[in-house]
């Protein structure tokens, strides 16, 4: 059976680690790079820690690049501050020294180049800001074509965002943060006629991150993917945290634990609803993750970091 060709885009946050190491672990996926966006994190410690995370499972040679696009509205900075604390986690640091090298490109440009030179259509599984696409767009039109789909964590359709006031004075709270940190890169990425499927919080929110579940990776500490997956969920203990990244990450390996509908979306771009994915009758048409089996996602992701 063939293998799907992957570029994963992720924006630093602990989720967003432990989706690169998912990724890592799926037989079906044959990754052909990893972007870092500069948005829920501090670059250079995000680089790191992806770097550090290639070299624990054996896979340096995954090209690497750092993305220069910026934000309309930045992460609060107690939220970016994790990529300092994963980057400084023993299990990463043992060996003294970073295998996988840094490419000198940006990551749009990796983009560009990964995709125009795959010998197949590439499935980008972005699960930070959409703008490091945006911007591989419009720096290279021809692309669209190559693209099968975009796997997508972000957006909040018919539930509450969680760009709360406290952060941003003013906005109504519709939002959610990889939407609102750049709502003109999803209204590029929604012109064109790339399938999209969307993990918005409408189904996130239906996956937390519970002390049941930490103490059962717990027991599974003798393996060093649960080792480190287990240290990093440990820090997201305290918030409400839940399955975000990677539940839209491990949709790419067990598509049927996951019920979808086509849903018509629009994106609103300014005013106090900045960066609200809202539905709309006769909108972009887009498949939303509706519904997962909670309990199967659980098993399947002990089962990937039982290594």
């Amino acid at each position: 059976m063939s293998k799907s060709l992957v570029l994963l885009d992720h924006d630093g946050g602990i989720d967003d680690y432990l989706s690169v190491l998912l990724l890592m672990t799926m037989d079906n996926v044959d990754p052909i790079g990893i972007v870092v966006t500069p948005a829920d994190c501090y670059i250079e410690p995000a680089i790191g820690v992806t770097r550090k995370i290639l070299d624990l499972v054996d896979r340096s040679k995954i090209p690497v690049a750092a993305s220069t696009v910026r934000g309309i509205n930045p992460f609060p900075p107690l939220y970016r501050r994790d990529s300092h604390i994963i980057d400084h986690l023993p299990i990463l640091n043992e060996n003294g020294r970073v295998r996988t090298p840094l490419l000198a490109e940006s990551g749009q440009a990796l983009m560009v180049r990964a995709i125009r030179e795959a010998i197949a259509p590439v499935t980008l599984m972005v699960t930070g800001p959409l703008t490091t696409v945006a911007a591989a767009l419009e720096m290279a039109p021809d692309i669209e074509a190559k693209i099968e789909k975009i796997v997508w964590m972000g957006g909040a359709l018919n539930v509450p965002g969680n760009v709360e006031s406290v952060w941003e004075p003013g906005h109504d709270g519709s939002a959610e943060w990889n939407a609102f940190w750049d709502p003109m890169a999803i209204d590029r990425v929604w012109q064109t006629q790339i399938e999209i499927v969307l993990c918005s919080l409408d189904i996130t929110n239906t996956v937390p991150v519970t002390s049941e579940f930490v103490r059962r990776i717990a027991g599974q500490r003798r393996y060093s993917l649960s080792d480190f997956a287990g240290q990093c969920y440990a820090l997201a203990i305290p918030q409400d945290y839940y399955f975000w990244d990677v539940l839209a990450t491990a949709y790419l390996a067990r598509p049927e634990l996951y019920q979808l509908e086509e849903v018509e979306t629009a994106i609103v771009t300014t005013g106090c609803s900045q960066g609200r994915t809202k539905v709309q009758p006769g909108g972009r048409k887009i498949q939303a993750m509706k519904r997962v089996d909670t309990e199967r996602f659980y098993e399947y992701i002990l089962q990937q970091w039982a290594h």
